[in-house]
């Protein structure tokens, strides 16, 4: 009996390559970005104590051991999530995660991100989403970033980027009111040009 193999359809072979990759290794001048691991829950959480990184999120209970570790729990198990190294010294320095792969919007979740302060003020947040951005275009047509309403610093992070706000959404677990940003392909292109 002869077993005759099919070469896969178009449409597999498309389907195949469109699959979102949700924790590449991504590297920059001043940042690489790699998946996150268990043993990272005690650099990270170092990371998180500052209670000053959650003064406008919604969940300040991050800032604890028992807050964060829930976090980092949904963090490893999502499979999403990316830490961020600063490459000098090689050192943790936060993480950041894609979620909410839409197939049928083209469109992915940039979110759950939070940097030590030492490392605010623009350049490694910068870096750090122009990676995830450059990362994810490569397969969707629309990033999507969901903000709490009253994470202004976050939300002026995000604009700058060229992402603006287009609908807001209540988060069934906070309560809260979050605001929908999305950054298109194209608009994102626009602002690598200048």
């Amino acid at each position: 009996m002869m077993i005759v193999r099919c070469a896969p359809r178009l449409s597999e072979t498309v389907a195949r390559q469109t699959m979102f990759e949700f924790q590449p290794g991504l590297s920059g001048q001043i940042l690489q970005l790699r998946p996150l691991v268990a043993a990272d829950l005690e650099p990270l959480s170092e990371v998180a104590a500052d209670p000053l990184i959650w003064d406008q999120h919604p969940d300040k209970s991050r800032s604890t051991h028992a807050g964060f570790k829930a976090f980092f729990a949904n963090a490893l198990e999502s499979r999403g999530t990316m830490v961020a190294i600063d490459r000098e010294p090689q050192t943790i320095i936060g993480c950041s995660r894609f979620h909410t792969y839409r197939e049928p919007h083209s469109d992915v979740t940039i979110g759950y991100t939070f940097l030590s302060r030492s490392h605010w003020g623009g350049a490694y947040n910068s870096e750090m989403k122009r990676l995830m951005l450059d990362h994810a275009f490569r397969f969707v047509q629309t990033v999507r970033f969901l903000i709490a309403e009253q994470n202004l610093r976050s939300r002026r992070a995000i604009e700058k980027l060229g992402a603006r706000c287009v609908d807001s959404e209540v988060h069934q677990e906070l309560g809260i009111v979050h605001l929908v940003y999305q950054l298109s392909r194209q608009q994102y292109a626009g602002t690598r040009l200048k």
